[in-house]
């Protein structure tokens, strides 16, 4: 065909990225400063995940990227040459045409990946300040340092001046489909909340018929809401979830109280199923020394002082300069962390698939089938280190919800029968225990972590663990010194945990 070519495509030729830069380029090198230069090009094309961060002001270290998504492509980048004669002086004086030329390409790579901007760039932020005459100051000389400084350099008053991380989770439109008004029924009333720090509720209770407790009730529920019955019996069809439901009470008749990571250790049942049986065997406590546990209908641990082992104890791995490692250093990785956002520096994962039916309906025919008489399966069974605190071992995520019954350590166990056949109070904060009882559980527990973390890691600490080491750190996370800022420290969500308490809560609220 007239004005076609053929281009033969080396095997050695180097693959290429192409970056489409949303901007004129007059001068490479600083265009590659506001890319972080090749080093920072390379890092993230090795890693799949990540999105290319495009700095407008790279030297200003408060200015928020604009990401770039990458692109499987399968392009060329060609050097095209014409060459043509010159034209002598009297064929310019005579107007002949243009001689034609010969043209040549040269491949100079193969692009395989291609990075495009797509979405809309962050807020900005700048630090100054506003006079009163509408002048503006810059804040950096005296925010950032840029040499060693004095004291006096930190004793300085300015201005408030406390940066949001990130302003916008998205940097692509989205329709935003607002929810309408919450209709609720006749006679609803907002239940009472015992704690200045407890979120209030936003939205109709879904239809789990959970009966919530909390520490001020003065008497506690018998037997199951009738629609939570319903709900049970309606799904309760085939002789495995019969099974489960007599599993279910067994576990309670043993032990009144549970928490769900322990229920979900024991029994195999499916989440979605987990969800109904449980508001139809147990209440849920939602404030005091019980709190996120599931109590048997009828059974009042405040009048039981036999209670006080089944009490919840909120432990959070410490980590920090003080303790010797950071979290990264931490052999406890965290399952997410608020400083790692999905969105704008890396790629969202893949939803998971949808629940499959056909394990909600497994053995819904008649109970002769050959499906329903197989033994109920373990695929749901969680290990018995999601609620078990053993010496020796770490637990399996930062923060955990123990029950004091279920720390098996001699030492901690005497912690907590020091006041045996004594109690005369039960307390929101502290339940039948003695005062600071928790406090002191947790300072050993993170006692032996470290031990347990110094053994694992003996690079992250500068000297051997001695008995005296020992002693110290314990006198230093628990003296009077720093009780407050420890018992502050207590209430913060932890880097990176899980917090099963407020997901478990929002699954039935």
């Amino acid at each position: 065909m007239e004005g076609s070519g053929t281009v033969t495509l080396p095997r050695s030729q180097k693959l290429m990225v192409c970056v489409e830069y949303p901007g004129l380029v007059q001068n490479v090198d600083k265009m590659l400063l506001t890319l972080g230069g090749e080093e920072a090009v390379s890092r993230v094309y090795a890693d799949p995940s990540k999105r290319l961060e495009l700095y407008f002001r790279p030297k200003d270290p408060y200015c928020h990227p604009l990401c770039a998504n990458r692109f499987p492509t399968t392009t060329m980048i060609l050097r095209v040459k014409k060459k043509t004669r010159k034209k002598s002086p009297i064929e310019a004086e005579m107007g002949n045409q243009d001689p034609e030329g010969t043209v040549s390409m040269e491949i100079i790579g193969v692009v395989g990946t291609v990075y495009k901007f797509q979405g809309m760039a962050d807020f900005q932020y700048l630090a100054f300040t506003c006079g009163t005459d509408g002048s503006r100051t810059s804040l950096y000389d005296k925010i950032l340092l840029k040499k060693p400084e004095k004291e006096d350099f930190f004793h300085q008053d300015i201005t408030l001046h406390i940066p949001p991380p990130i302003f916008s989770r998205l940097d692509t439109q989205v329709d935003y489909y607002y929810r309408p008004n919450i209709n609720h029924r006749d006679g609803y009333q907002p239940p009472h909340l015992s704690s200045d720090n407890l979120i209030g509720l936003s939205r109709a209770r879904r239809p789990h018929n959970a009966i919530f407790v909390v520490f001020e009730d003065e008497v506690v529920p018998t037997e199951p809401h009738p629609a939570a019955a319903k709900n049970w019996r309606k799904i309760c069809t085939n002789t495995l979830d019969k099974k489960i439901e007599q599993e279910m009470r067994r576990l309670f008749n043993i032990r009144p109280i549970w928490s769900r990571s322990a229920i979900k250790a024991n029994v195999s049942l499916h989440p979605d199923k987990l969800k109904l049986l449980l508001p139809y065997v147990a209440y849920y406590m939602l404030t005091g020394p019980w709190r996120s546990l599931w109590v048997r209908f009828g059974y009042d641990p405040r009048k039981n002082p036999e209670a006080k082992i089944y009490q919840l104890l909120d432990f959070r791995i410490r980590c920090g300069m003080k303790y010797g490692y950071t979290p990264n250093e931490m052999p406890v990785k965290a399952k997410r962390s608020t400083y790692n956002y999905s969105l704008p520096i890396t790629l969202q994962k893949p939803t998971p698939q949808a629940v499959s039916m056909q394990d909600l309906t497994h053995g819904l025919g008649a109970s002769s089938s050959k499906e329903s008489k197989k033994p109920p399966s373990n695929k749901y069974k969680l290990k018995d280190s999601v609620y078990i605190f053993r010496e020796g071992n770490l637990p399996p995520y930062r923060q955990m919800f123990y029950q004091l019954c279920d720390l098996n350590v001699d030492s901690l166990q005497e912690v907590i029968k020091r006041n045996d056949g004594a109690e005369t109070e039960c307390t929101e904060r502290d339940g039948w225990c003695l005062p600071k009882t928790s406090d002191q559980l947790r300072d050993s527990m993170s006692l032996m972590i470290k031990q347990i973390i110094r053994s694992k890691r003996p690079a992250l600490f500068s000297g051997p663990s001695t008995s005296a080491d020992s002693k110290e750190q314990l006198t230093y996370e628990s003296g009077d010194e720093e009780e407050d800022e420890e018992e502050e420290e207590e209430f913060h969500p932890s880097e990176g945990s899980e917090n099963e308490m407020e997901t478990e809560l929002l699954d039935y609220v």
